[in-house]
């Protein structure tokens, strides 16, 4: 994208704030910080809509699961997908859609249209098992500019707007947030080169990477494309097919992350989730 150059005058003390905004790593001047800035203060990257799947039946998570879906467990006192779509608002994201299978009628008793928590909430009900890719062919009228989706059972601390940022300048198909693990060998790890996802190696026993999809992506509507007339997952399904076309690409954070689906992983997170602190 073409930039144009300006001249402003700035106090010391606003320009000692701009300064200690740069990083080196994403920042890397004053100008980019500024540019950023600005970009935050006026949504110029906004991204207006967001899908949450909580279609799955959390077999993992039972007992619990046999009379709640597993976006309804709480988390420090709140339903686990409410901590989601806090950290949507806070982003000024408030168009959702929830994708609902097993209880989801417990979903929309508890949240409603959405009113209730500053936001506005449409449910697509799968029928049958669709997967984590299934569910967007449901929603394709819903799905006509730059969209985010997450997975339902995972508590992230992450800067969407900068994430949003990233994808914008990659101008690929899919950027998929990831997060670094110690133990990689139960996760797919992101082959990367540079932010271009070349492939996810399943369950490694030694690799270099210790990053691991964290379950954010911000996606294009041209991902509809990718996805097949049935069953079908992100992970296995698109995301290959879009590694192979060289439009996939990743975005690593250091925030917070936990995946809330076993018990071990859900004790985890309720002793030491912090809330998202990122904007």
């Amino acid at each position: 994208m073409k930039r144009k150059s300006i001249t402003i005058k700035l106090r010391k003390d606003i320009l000692r704030d701009i300064d200690n905004t740069i990083n080196g790593k994403n920042i890397a001047d004053r100008s980019q910080a500024i540019e950023i800035l600005l970009s935050k203060a006026l949504h110029a990257h906004r991204v207006k809509k967001a899908i949450i799947l909580a279609g799955g039946e959390g077999t993992r998570m039972r007992p619990f699961t046999y009379e709640m879906p597993k976006a309804l467990i709480p988390i420090q006192g709140k339903p686990l997908i409410q901590h989601i779509i806090e950290l949507l608002r806070r982003y000024e994201i408030r168009d959702i859609l929830i994708s609902t299978g097993y209880l989801g009628d417990k979903i929309k008793e508890y949240f409603g249209n959405g009113c209730n928590f500053g936001v506005d909430i449409t449910y697509i009900e799968e029928r049958k098992r669709m997967g984590t890719a299934g569910p967007l062919n449901l929603m394709k009228k819903h799905l006509n500019e730059t969209f985010l989706m997450l997975n339902g059972d995972v508590l992230a601390d992450i800067d969407l707007h900068d994430m949003i940022m990233s994808h914008r300048k990659y101008g690929g198909i899919a950027t998929i947030a990831l997060t670094p693990v110690r133990d990689p060998s139960r996760f797919g790890v992101a082959e990367l080169k540079g932010d271009k996802i070349l492939k996810f190696i399943e369950k490694p026993r030694s690799t270099k990477s210790k990053l691991i999809n964290a379950g954010v992506y911000v996606l294009e509507p041209e991902v509809l494309k990718f996805i097949p007339k049935r069953h079908a997952m992100m992970e296995k399904d698109v995301f290959p097919k879009l590694a192979e076309e060289g439009r996939l690409y990743g975005y690593p954070f250091n925030g917070q992350w936990f995946d809330t689906g076993t018990h071990e992983a859900y004790e985890k997170a309720i002793k030491g989730w912090r809330g998202s602190k990122s904007l």
